[in-house]
């Protein structure tokens, strides 16, 4: 009788917490958390986002996220209150800071959790050559970068009991992250690769996968997080010239282009990534499946 008792209280641990306030911890509370937030706000979501400083902490409040510092007891209270828990910040050389900070205490909440989000990268999935991955596509990441995050998502996997989904992101655009400035400066160019192609993500369209799984909780689940047209990035800003009526931008080789470290890195590897399984498992209907709808919807939010 033990499988069903224990069954049975599981269940009334999770209606007792769905009873409670929906408040989300946002450990590394960025770009993306911030259009998930706007989401859930309206909602009547409490909303705890961690700061480093006093100065962001008043800014964070101004936009009604109750802000938490990034100091160890702060956390540890705010963990204790959450019932989702969001994780954006990235791992580093010394690994993944929130878990060295407070990885004991999250392990020691787990209970208190009903979902857990932590935001990974494609860039796991490594070089494929222009192939298509999915979710089974085994980890060969080629860069630090993708090392680490394979290293994350296995240390964030290993925490007992908590009920871990993992979102892998693609390249992400959305307001204040556009090709438009670069375009009309006259910095832009068109870097090309032969084969090269990126997949990409509005950031709303972010906030709408994470929404829908926090409505479909699926512990264990990972997610590519990309639309529907994985694309050359030279054509990307051609066409944001387009939409501005500019000149095309210069195109430039990539052997002989003017980029740093950081930039060229995202070069070394090419994928089409699927994201079959939010739209089957989650029902995501996405707002840009591709950047032509995109960058139109950037370009019309910028208009007065």
């Amino acid at each position: 009788m033990r499988g069903p008792v224990q069954g049975l209280q599981n269940l009334c641990h999770r209606l007792i917490f769905r009873a409670m306030t929906n408040t989300l911890l946002s450990l590394g509370h960025g770009y993306s958390a911030r259009a998930l937030a706007e989401l859930l706000l309206p909602q009547g979501w409490r909303i705890l986002g961690t700061t480093r400083t006093p100065e962001k902490a008043e800014a964070l409040a101004k936009t009604g996220i109750e802000p938490v510092l990034w100091e160890e007891e702060a956390l540890k209270a705010a963990l204790a209150q959450s019932t989702h828990l969001l994780v954006s910040a990235g791992p580093g050389p010394d690994g993944d800071p929130s878990l060295n900070l407070i990885g004991d205490a999250i392990a020691a909440h787990a209970p208190n959790l009903y979902w857990a989000g932590y935001l990974s990268t494609t860039g796991v999935y490594g070089d494929h050559h222009g192939a298509w991955v999915d979710e089974t596509t085994p980890l060969t990441p080629g860069t630090e970068r993708g090392m680490q995050r394979v290293e994350a998502e296995a240390a964030w996997g290993a925490i007992t009991g908590l009920p871990l989904h993992v979102f892998r992101l693609a390249g992400i655009y959305g307001p204040g992250r556009g090709p438009f400035a670069k375009v009309r400066a006259g910095k832009a160019r068109q870097i090309i690769k032969r084969g090269q192609v990126f997949s990409r993500i509005h950031v709303d369209d972010i906030a709408r996968v994470l929404a829908a799984s926090i409505e479909r909780p699926n512990p264990g689940a990972v997610y590519n997080v990309c639309d529907n047209d994985p694309a050359p990035p030279q054509d990307v800003i051609a066409h944001a010239a387009q939409l501005l009526q500019l000149p095309e931008p210069p195109k430039v080789d990539f052997a002989k282009a003017e980029l740093t470290d950081m930039a060229r890195s995202f070069y070394a590897e090419s994928k089409r990534v699927s994201n079959e399984r939010i739209k089957n498992e989650l029902g995501v209907e996405l707002l840009y499946p591709d950047y032509h709808a995109g960058l139109a919807a950037l370009l019309r939010d910028e208009s007065p």
